[in-house]
């Protein structure tokens, strides 16, 4: 179906975001102009804050629980906004395991695909991390550029909010940064909701995806050895 009739389906009107309205992480963070500074998996992911049902790309994340039919939070949003026929497909999956994912389509969403998967409740590093990497081989199987994911497990599901975005941060990177398929996804949102979530991907997201240049190992030395010749005598340089 072409673009512009999809959108008259759309449950929430007008009101939608494209992709091409959300910066990537290197231009929130100011390198945008500087194309040969930082890595450049940072102008691969976003830091989106918003309503994860309003995002107008390939597909987005549901955490979901194991039935599949809707819940509380992000996953009733995401089924009141795609409508009925949602409930009717996940009906169809007969249910999800902890740690892995299944597709549907996004019907009345802007996103063309829900992704939705089952995290662990208070703890389990391997489960969540499966959740994310089971949703990204979903969306490479089905040729899916761009994927929005909200906090996995974080909410009353208990798991704690930091290690949950290390794990997240961890596993996209991860991917993107695997020369046989990680090019196959052009965009990674992180999409949050709370304002203590943003400041913590905020916070975290330059230690995976560095928006500076890092010295290489020939410069580190030359730097450790500049700094020792320029030690006082009598002294050696600081720990």
């Amino acid at each position: 179906m072409p673009l512009e009739e999809r959108r008259k389906q759309y449950s929430c009107g007008e009101n939608y975001t494209p992709m091409v309205d959300i910066p990537t992480w290197a231009q929130q963070a100011g390198a945008a102009k500087q194309p040969n500074d930082g890595d450049p998996l940072a102008r691969r992911v976003s830091l989106h804050v918003g309503d994860i049902t309003k995002l107008e790309i390939d597909a987005i994340v549901n955490a979901a629980n194991s039935s599949l039919l809707g819940g509380g939070g992000v996953d009733g949003a995401i089924h009141r906004a795609a409508g009925p026929l949602l409930k009717a497909e996940c009906a169809q999956l007969k249910g999800c395991e902890t740690g892995d994912a299944k597709a549907t389509c996004g019907y009345k969403l802007p996103a063309r695909y829900v992704l939705h998967t089952v995290g662990p409740m208070g703890s389990g590093d391997k489960a969540l991390r499966s959740c994310y990497s089971r949703c990204l081989e979903l969306a490479r199987q089905h040729g899916l550029t761009s994927v929005a994911f909200p906090c996995i497990s974080t909410g009353v599901y208990g798991f704690p909010a930091e290690r949950a975005a290390k794990i997240a941060l961890e596993t996209v990177r991860d991917f993107l940064a695997n020369d046989k398929y990680g090019e196959k996804i052009e965009r990674i949102i992180f999409c949050v909701f709370l304002d203590a979530d943003y400041r913590l991907y905020t916070q975290l997201l330059p230690e995976y995806f560095p928006t500076k240049r890092l010295p290489t190992k020939k410069q580190k030395e030359e730097q450790e050895a500049a700094a020792e010749t320029s030690a006082p005598a009598g002294e050696t340089s600081a720990c």
